[in-house]
């Protein structure tokens, strides 16, 4: 009865996870931890939502390396306009992310460039305005609006009575009080990915992103709107980038024009490692999320064995390691896809 059982690669890294979150939790104290799982959440949340984004754009056979600079423009964008209060800045950072995917899919789409080479050069551009805008350093955001509390509060805060926090409240009291600190940057991510989820499985658009992903000739014999797909996929990509670059600078205090480096790569390597295909037209928004989890939980297991001084990788040497990840999971993924063939 097992023998036509396989394990999907979704399910693969959620097992992942979980190891790592029970092996973390045996070896560092405080490491599942309310403030530790906090932290990791908030933080990770921007990587989490700049990975959905490039899952759709996967998904229709392209790729976005300009993600990380959007988000870093549009950090400076959202700064800029946090005196004005938090819709503003909330408004302005979004629309910014909207305008790079816009451009990067009229290039692609109406020009016939490669997704590569159009993205490349809005990497660039976005990357160039970002410091112009921020004369080439930090932008501090305002802390006289209600604009930080969007990267550093928490939603439910205001609903959390005293009790939950009194002396031996019990596992009850615990569970519950970590449900009403849940970081609102990890509701805003869950809130996306959840929608993520339903327009792909749900919806005709979903549908025609794995059809074009799966032959974007074919689709077209099909009569599915290739072009129009591919254009909102990066208009997606874009805004998902924006929202990223409000909650970093919501959560940083500041608009960040160059911190925003090396993000797509991170968006890259979740999205391959939560199970979705670089070709054929076939993945998971869940295991994206669970891709981006996965290594966020693995840099959090480095940093604690700093701490610990058993290792000391700097931040360039875990910039190699998720490199070295990343391959090793692309020729993975390249001899499982043969073997389904065959």
């Amino acid at each position: 009865m097992m023998r036509g059982f396989r394990i999907s690669p979704s399910m693969a890294v959620v097992a992942v996870l979980v190891i790592l979150t029970l092996l973390g939790a045996w070896r560092y104290d405080g490491f599942i931890g309310t403030y530790n799982v906090q932290t990791v959440l908030r933080y990770n949340s921007m990587f989490a939502l700049v990975a959905l984004g490039m899952c759709f754009v996967i998904m229709t056979g392209g790729i976005d390396l300009s993600v990380g600079s959007v988000a870093a423009f549009s950090s400076v964008v959202a700064a800029h306009l946090s005196p004005y209060g938090l819709l503003p800045g909330l408004v302005g950072g979004l629309a910014a992310g909207l305008l790079a995917g816009l451009i990067n899919a009229l290039i692609i789409t109406k020009l016939r460039i490669l997704p590569f080479i159009a993205t490349l050069a809005t990497m660039l551009a976005a990357s160039g305005t970002a410091l112009l805008l921020a004369n080439n350093q930090s932008v501090s955001v305002s802390y006289d609006t209600y604009f930080t509390n969007l990267g550093q509060g928490d939603l439910l805060s205001f609903m959390r009575p005293e009790w939950v926090d009194a002396e031996g409240a019990g596992i009850l009291a615990g569970i519950l009080g970590f449900i009403l600190s849940f970081p609102t940057p990890a509701f805003i991510a869950l809130a996306a990915y959840i929608g993520g989820a339903i327009i792909i499985k749900h919806t005709a658009f979903g549908r025609h992103v794995l059809a074009v992903g799966g032959g974007t000739e074919a689709s077209r014999l099909m009569g599915l709107p290739v072009d129009r797909t591919i254009f909102l996929v990066y208009v997606i990509s874009g805004g998902m980038a924006g929202m990223a670059g409000v909650i970093l600078a919501s959560q940083f205090g500041a608009g960040q024009p160059i911190e925003g480096i090396g993000w797509e790569l991170f968006a890259i390597a979740s999205v391959v490692v939560g199970g979705t295909l670089l070709t054929d037209g076939k993945g998971s928004i869940g295991g994206t999320l669970a891709g981006a989890l996965l290594l966020g939980i693995i840099f959090t297991i480095l940093n604690f064995e700093n701490g610990m001084g058993w290792i000391s990788l700097s931040a360039y040497w875990q910039s190699v390691v998720r490199g070295v990840f990343l391959f090793v999971v692309v020729v993975l993924q390249a001899k499982l896809s043969k073997q389904a063939k065959a």
